[in-house]
């Protein structure tokens, strides 16, 4: 059942959710979170996916403070409560943008 959460916008990103910091979804996984995000904001997407629909490598994004990369990754499950950020890798690797 989706469970209302808050997604956490960083501030390069914001271009693409009109100036949000914070989108509010209902969704039942981090997957189904961002899916919803770009259901609201579709310009996001090659933002946040490479064309084979991958995470790109230099976006992370957090449940509560850990990296789903070690949880459950997009399966992970979404608890009343919870937020979801996204966050840019600054340091290392080449420059996108």
């Amino acid at each position: 059942m989706p469970i209302p959460t808050t997604i956490r916008i960083p501030a390069p990103l914001r271009n693409f959710t009109d100036g949000q910091g914070l989108v509010e979804v209902s969704a039942d996984s981090v997957g189904a979170a961002l899916a919803s995000l770009l259901q609201k904001h579709p310009s996001l997407k090659n933002q946040l996916y490479s064309d084979d629909g991958r995470l790109r490598a230099f976006v992370n994004v957090f449940l509560n403070d850990e990296d789903v990369r070690f949880l459950e990754k997009m399966e992970t499950a979404i608890k009343p409560g919870d937020t979801i950020a996204i966050v840019p890798s600054i340091a290392g690797g080449s420059h996108q943008g």
